[in-house]
C-alpha cells in the first residue's frame, strides 16, 4: 500500500493547500519549517528515475506555485525545493514527491553539504557524464 496514493484516493485524510489534474499538494505532518508543503504527482511513481516528463514538469510548476503562495502568506527568508531518491538518500515514501520548506531565518533545520573537493576529480567526472 502506498500512503501517497491512498491519500490521492483520499482513504487517509489530509491537509491539501493545491490540486489540479495532475498533482496533490499537502502539508507534510511533521512541519520541517512553518508551510513545509509536499507536491506529489497523483499518478504513481516510485522516484525521479521513474516519473515520466510530463508529470515531473507539472509537480514543479505546481512546487512553484506553491512556494508563491507560501512567499505570499507567510513571507520565509527563502526556500529549499527538494527531492529523496532513494532510501540511501532519505526517501522514506516510494511515491515520487518534491519538498517545498520554506525557510526562516531561525529555524533550526539543518541541510547540510560537506565539501569534499579534495576527493574527487572534477575534469573526470565532467569527462564520464558528457
Amino acid at each position: 500500500m502506498c500512503v501517497f496514493c491512498e491519500i490521492i484516493k483520499g482513504n487517509i485524510p489530509s491537509k491539501k493547500v493545491y490540486e489540479d489534474n495532475d498533482v496533490v499538494a499537502i502539508l507534510d505532518i511533521s512541519q520541517a519549517t512553518k508551510g513545509h508543503t509536499l507536491v506529489i504527482p497523483k499518478k504513481h511513481y516510485a522516484n525521479i528515475l521513474e516519473i515520466e516528463y510530463p508529470e515531473y514538469e507539472a509537480v514543479m510548476i505546481a512546487a512553484k506555485k506553491v512556494a508563491e503562495k507560501i512567499n505570499v502568506v507567510y513571507k520565509p527568508e527563502g526556500f529549499n525545493i527538494l527531492n529523496n531518491c532513494g532510501e540511501a538518500a532519505g526517501q522514506t515514501v516510494n511515491h515520487f514527491h518534491v519538498h517545498v520548506l520554506p525557510r526562516y531565518k531561525d529555524d533550526d533545520l539543518n541541510i547540510q553539504f560537506t565539501d569534499h573537493s579534495k576527493d574527487f576529480n572534477l575534469n573526470e567526472i565532467a569527462s564520464d557524464l558528457e
